[in-house]
């Protein structure tokens, strides 16, 4: 399998695309006496959010508008849905909302779908789109993102299904596409795709090919551009981020993404997802603790704490090694906070195997856990393996670890209570009645109010509270979150 880098100088056939599809939806838009619309489907990760700020953008450049239908599963001319093979129960998710497509579809409410994104590697997806899913125009690939116009245009053309799965592994800097950025605080950059460690749970090498790393300075301008305008944070993401550069000439690692990044000082917050314990670099760490405007905040998968399932997955680290990683970020980022991800009921695990994944856990003493109840992924090597735990175990099992890590995050927000942190406001609280939501440097979820004598101040705004600065008093601990009322603006606004 080889990589090919996408440059600018292939635009033409992209940018024949996008008129030829602007011209055919704009001829439809007058057959149907209305502006024509888009909903875009998106299940997964952050890469394939920031992959959906690129199909938006594209589809934007196409004549057509979001769909102003609240839902899920709104109608609409245009429907794209961009797939996760990760995520427990995706297949029933995408096949049950086309499901419900089909009826749009009869009805002339829909006249295109498309789906993308990490499910369509699997063969047997594929397969099951072509059998009984015939009024899909396209499926695709991630690594085919720059040839989307391309490929929807021919679609349309054939008026057929049409299945564009590739071999090679393309990497197109972010320049080359139109990006709409679905939130107005944080913008999504990836600086690397695929990866390359084969957890034997994991379909995602194959879903997403060989680690390839964007251009170095093709990041850095992207980032300038982003602060110019007016991003406060800014999400660095990877399958692996700490091992970006491999391969890549320049030498430039990481760490150097992450220091030169820091020193743009309209940042207020500058995070990263996601990390893997084998490629953690103690110069990531100084940063993280030396630098103000970089999170504090380590979110390193342990999966298990028994080195025997970690074995079996793949994983190249003992748990006294991850504890090693975690007591130096302890050490070194006072203040910090650690999340994991765990996996419950792997083929194999004996009940020893499980109780020192508890006891690891207390150990680190997790600010959060994400834990995850093993599940079949077809394509995966532990799919083969023989010894699958009966799920009744696994359920009984995973009912014990949330119980301890419950406890473990409960703690951590109750360690706020008292102190006055500084919070990014992210917007309107679900809660609504006056309350709002952002998280501190530490990814704290916090909850507040604004009181009457800010809320009259000359020059507040409501509208443009989002990705500004306060302080928040934190009075009072959740689970998952704490709630406080603001003392302050602190960004000078």
């Amino acid at each position: 399998m080889s990589v090919i880098r996408v440059d600018n100088s292939e635009r033409a056939g992209f940018e024949t695309a996008l008129e030829e599809l602007k011209g055919f939806f704009s001829e439809l838009s007058k057959e149907k006496g209305r502006p024509l619309t888009y909903n875009l489907l998106t299940y997964g990760c952050q890469l394939n959010e920031s992959d959906s700020e690129k199909l938006a953008g594209m589809l934007s450049d196409m004549g057509l508008e979001k769909s102003s239908q609240s839902g899920e599963l709104a109608p609409a001319d245009v429907v794209v849905m961009n797939t996760c093979s990760v995520r427990e129960n995706a297949d029933k998710h995408l096949f049950g909302n086309l499901g419900v497509f089909k009826s749009f579809c009869k009805n002339g409410d829909t006249s295109v779908i498309a789906v993308c994104g990490c499910m369509m590697k699997v063969p047997e997806n594929v397969n099951k789109i072509k059998s009984s899913y015939p009024y899909v125009n396209l499926v695709f690939d991630p690594q085919q993102l720059h040839r989307f116009p391309i490929l929807l245009r021919d679609a349309v053309r054939k008026q057929k299904l049409s299945v564009s799965i590739c071999g090679e592994d393309y990497i197109a800097e972010d320049s080359y596409f139109p990006i709409e950025r679905q939130r107005r605080f944080r913008a999504l950059v990836p600086i690397m795709y695929g990866c390359n460690n084969f957890c034997t749970y994991c379909i995602v090498p194959y879903a997403r090919g060989r680690e390839r790393s964007r251009s170095f300075s093709e990041i850095m301008k992207e980032l300038e551009d982003i602060a110019s305008q007016g991003y406060r944070e800014v999400m660095l993401l990877g399958q692996n981020v700490n091992s970006y550069g491999k391969g890549n000439e320049d030498g430039k690692t990481f760490a150097d993404i992450l220091d030169e990044a820091s020193k743009i000082t309209e940042f207020s917050r500058i995070r990263f997802m996601s990390s893997h314990p084998k490629d953690l670099s103690d110069r990531v760490i100084k940063i993280m603790a030396e630098r103000p405007n970089v999170e504090k905040h380590l979110h390193l998968a342990l999966q298990s704490g028994s080195d025997a399932v970690l074995k079996r997955m793949n994983r190249p680290y003992t748990a006294e090694g991850y504890m090693r990683i975690a007591d130096n970020f302890r050490n070194m980022v006072k203040g910090g906070s650690l999340t994991t991800d765990i996996i419950v009921g792997f083929p194999g695990e004996t009940e020893e195997d499980f109780v020192k994944t508890l006891e690891i856990c207390k150990r680190a003493a997790f600010d959060a856990c994400f834990t995850f109840q093993y599940s079949i992924r077809p394509g995966t090597k532990a799919a083969e393996f023989p010894d699958q735990i009966p799920s009744d175990v696994v359920t009984e099992r995973f009912g014990r670890l949330t119980e301890l890590t419950n406890a473990l995050s409960e703690e951590s927000c109750k360690r706020l209570v008292g102190q006055t942190k500084e919070v990014l406001i992210e917007g309107i609280s679900k809660a609504g009645n006056g309350v709002y939501t952002g998280r501190t440097i530490t990814n704290h979820l916090v909850n507040f109010t604004i009181p009457d004598e800010i809320r009259n101040q000359e020059g507040f705004c409501e509208d443009s509270l989002e990705g500004r600065l306060c302080n928040v008093d934190i009075q009072y601990s959740r689970p998952y979150s704490v709630d406080g009322v603001m003392e302050r603006f602190t960004d000078g606004e």
